[in-house]
């Protein structure tokens, strides 16, 4: 019997990282986690979940190949899971704690704009966005593929991207960094590349913050849905022509917002099944948006 896919999840400890991890796992993987921290995932509550043992837990800079080249080599494929929404980083843990109030403003400093005489910090979109999945995408297509024995037909490198959904709240950079990113993982593997653009990631442990914007996203996307499809597609037409577009790959600010109103929400563990799947099927390839993600589930 050969040896299990080995898969490694960068940023396994995280929101989405730790979904990929766990559906990793229960698909018969051999799961690595890369982090900075190199800690096992913990629940908002604190508690470690028993599946963490199952997995290997290792120190490593996104940025940095050398401190992570080893633990690539002979693996079959990588999930990346690193991204920040907003620049100051507190926000992840105002998510983690359900402190609504911690959420708010932290995008609200985001909104205003950083101070230009502040000292730069290393948490940029730039630089988590793009420069770490890029950094890791070349040092994996370095790495030497697995033993024959179990040595898959492709080696997938999976980028958890972003649907255009938070402008004009969060800065534009947000998310033509993530588009940047698609664009060099795409340039540094195609065809093996898969990026997947999702809405908000939600699941219930992050009441009391997430929730109530996700339940409204999730009505406007049903209203939208129940229009007529002719009428539906007119008014894409009219937002597409919209003035305002940041440049030919981002549009309008007004488009982002009616995307965000008509697409629902993204439940955390659909993103790592089908994410998973990538990893499994080689039909699968190329920018996958919401709807596309959901056929991919659709042989898991």
């Amino acid at each position: 019997m050969p040896p299990p896919l080995h898969l490694v999840v960068v940023g396994g400890n995280g929101f989405i990282g730790s979904a990929v991890c766990r559906r990793a796992l229960a698909k018969g993987f051999r799961v690595t986690s890369i982090s900075s921290s190199g800690r096992p995932y913990r629940t908002p509550k604190g508690h470690t979940p028993a599946w963490t043992a199952q997995v290997d837990w290792r120190t490593g800079d996104a940025l940095d190949p050398a401190s992570y080249a080893e633990t690539l080599d002979g693996t079959s494929a990588v999930v990346h899971t690193l991204g920040t929404l907003l620049e100051d980083t507190e926000y992840k843990r105002a998510l983690r704690e359900g402190d609504a109030l911690g959420l708010l403003r932290a995008a609200f400093g985001n909104v205003n704009g950083r101070n230009p005489l502040a000292p730069k910090g290393t948490t940029t979109y730039e630089r988590m966005n793009r420069d770490a999945a890029l950094r890791v995408c070349e040092a994996f297509r370095d790495s030497p593929p697995p033993p024959a024995e179990s040595k898959a037909a492709t080696r997938p490198f999976v980028f958890i991207s972003a649907a255009d959904v938070f402008r004009p709240w969060i800065d534009a950079r947000y998310i033509e960094t993530k588009r940047a990113a698609e664009r060099g993982i795409t340039e540094i593997l195609a065809p093996h590349a898969e990026r997947f653009r999702g809405a908000w990631s939600t699941t219930p442990t992050h009441a009391p913050s997430l929730p109530p914007a996700a339940a409204f996203l999730d009505l406007t996307s049903t209203l939208h849905v129940s229009l007529p499809a002719s009428l539906r597609s007119s008014l894409r037409a009219v937002v597409a022509d919209l003035p305002g577009r940041v440049n030919e790959h981002i549009p309008s600010p007004a488009a982002s917002l009616a995307t965000a109103l008509s697409t629902p929400p993204m439940h955390v563990d659909h993103v790592a099944a089908a994410a998973v799947q990538a990893c499994l099927d080689p039909t699968i390839q190329g920018v996958l948006e919401k709807e596309e993600q959901g056929a991919a589930m659709q042989s898991v």
